[in-house]
């Protein structure tokens, strides 16, 4: 990729050890170089957007295609096709609440580079006594039934009967050890475990969610893309391009898992017990920045719960704090898109190229998520939500992403002044009045604390009702 862009050398990211010589910046005072971000309501040329009508016309696509060319790359036209299946239905509790778990696979369309196979997972899981379509929030993450129903009673004693009789045919001498313990099963049911508790005492956050009345869909992104840059030549990515490199305009990971969760909801759109108008994507760290950037690209997705996002995220790229743009040019360049390099140039055909070269920052992908349910989400240093993150610039993205709720007739966060001088709100303070909503609570790099909160906050806006 270097070569195709003319990169001779490309800046070293920043150490997140604060002792190593070439330490991030976490200085407040020198965390600003740039004066200002782009502002999502200035068009190219230069007109301002005064109208929900400019924004949605005009301005919008603006910015999404900056996007697509210089930070997160295009989704090729001639992406196959996904054909779903249900594997397995299993019936389950969650806690006190009986769900229906379906996993599913994603298969896709391979006949044009059959050496490829990508085979998208995930597990939907509803509650069983729903009397209609259930919202439903997908996250990432590992896609496995989450209390598979086990054999009990009589059920158990056949499989042991059964299984005593293969090993006595294997070696006979074990008719005597089983004839000598009776009572011992080789089979055991698995005893009672108390659910392990959310970092504020909480149950975990299935838990809560079906406990809400919601269904959640649990999605692989590694089935969809590896999180490497060996893996750019296989999953989604490797397949449209049947093994070879990307170009420079081409997809990375977190544009890629966005598109999964895209075909996910294609199938979601299909179930009659899912409401799919009111599907929600949640993520947390790299898969933070995956749920953004799926909500801000794909607008049937309802609401969006960014957990510990950092930079690629909801932080702003010109910050120097913490996270650099050359640490995502660095050893995670294959989150971006192949241009994305440029901005960690040292040397290169066309100079050296710095973050205040971006065309966009956060603050747009915030805004391209209006007006619909975004909940920006922290914890603190303290308990491991690291400095790294910076928090801080999470929140002057948020807030200045904030006007574009506005215009088109949603409520942003209700703070004094702008990005600039908006003060962040203590922890544990959520500014959740908005269809726009920050809030860091006092865990570490985890989204579980403020579980409880988004579900009470996304009830309200879209009249659902917890079952009594």
């Amino acid at each position: 990729m270097m070569d195709q862009l003319g990169i001779k050398a490309l800046r070293p990211g920043p150490s997140g050890n604060e002792n190593a010589p070439n330490h991030a910046n976490y200085d407040e005072s020198e965390a600003n170089p740039y004066p200002n971000v782009p502002d999502p309501l200035t068009m190219n040329d230069g007109q301002k957007v005064t109208t929900a009508e400019m924004w949605w016309n005009k301005r919008r696509s603006e910015i999404v295609e900056m996007y697509s060319k210089y930070v997160y790359g295009r989704v090729p036209g001639n992406v196959p096709k996904v054909s779903w299946k249900v594997n397995t239905v299993d019936h389950e509790m969650i806690g006190f609440t009986p769900v229906i778990a379906k996993d599913v696979e994603g298969d896709v369309d391979n006949s044009s580079y059959p050496a490829i196979g990508v085979h998208i997972r995930m597990m939907i899981v509803l509650p069983a006594r729903a009397k209609g379509p259930v919202t439903v929030l997908m996250m990432f993450g590992r896609a496995a039934f989450p209390n598979p129903n086990e054999p009990s009673g009589g059920d158990l004693d056949k499989i042991n009967k059964a299984w005593e009789s293969v090993l006595v045919q294997q070696d006979p001498s074990l008719k005597e050890v089983f004839e000598q313990h009776p009572a011992w099963q080789l089979v055991k049911a698995t005893p009672f475990q108390f659910p392990q508790l959310n970092e504020d005492g909480g149950l975990p956050n299935t838990w809560q969610l079906v406990a809400a009345g919601w269904g959640f869909v649990l999605i692989d992104p590694a089935s969809v893309q590896a999180d490497d840059g060996a893996g750019l030549t296989r999953g989604i990515i490797g397949l449209v391009n049947k093994g070879q490199p990307r170009k420079p305009e081409d997809w990375g990971a977190l544009r890629a898992w966005a598109w999964g969760a895209g075909r996910g909801l294609d199938y979601l759109e299909t179930d009659p017990a899912v409401d799919a108008k009111h599907v929600g994507i949640d993520g947390v760290s790299r898969y933070g920045k995956a749920a953004l950037v799926t909500m801000a690209f794909d607008q049937r997705f309802a609401m969006v719960l960014v957990g510990s996002s950092g930079k690629g995220g909801a932080t702003l790229l010109r910050r120097n704090f913490g996270e650099a743009v050359e640490s995502l040019t660095g050893g995670e360049h294959h989150w971006m898109a192949g241009n994305f390099l440029k901005y960690g140039a040292s040397d290169a055909t066309f100079g050296s190229m710095k973050p205040g070269d971006i065309p966009v920052d956060s603050n747009e992908l915030i805004a391209l998520c209006a007006p619909r349910l975004t909940f920006i989400s922290y914890g603190i240093p303290a308990k491991g939500d690291a400095k790294w993150l910076d928090h801080e610039g999470s929140f002057m993205a948020t807030v200045d992403a904030s006007r574009v709720f506005t215009l088109l007739g949603s409520k942003g966060l209700a703070v004094e002044g702008d990005y600039h001088t908006a003060q962040m709100p203590p922890v544990n303070t959520g500014l959740l009045d908005g269809q726009l909503a920050w809030r860091q609570h006092d865990g570490g790099h985890t989204d579980a604390p403020n579980m409880k909160y988004f579900i009470e906050w996304a009830d309200k806006f879209i009249g659902h009702a917890p079952p009594q």
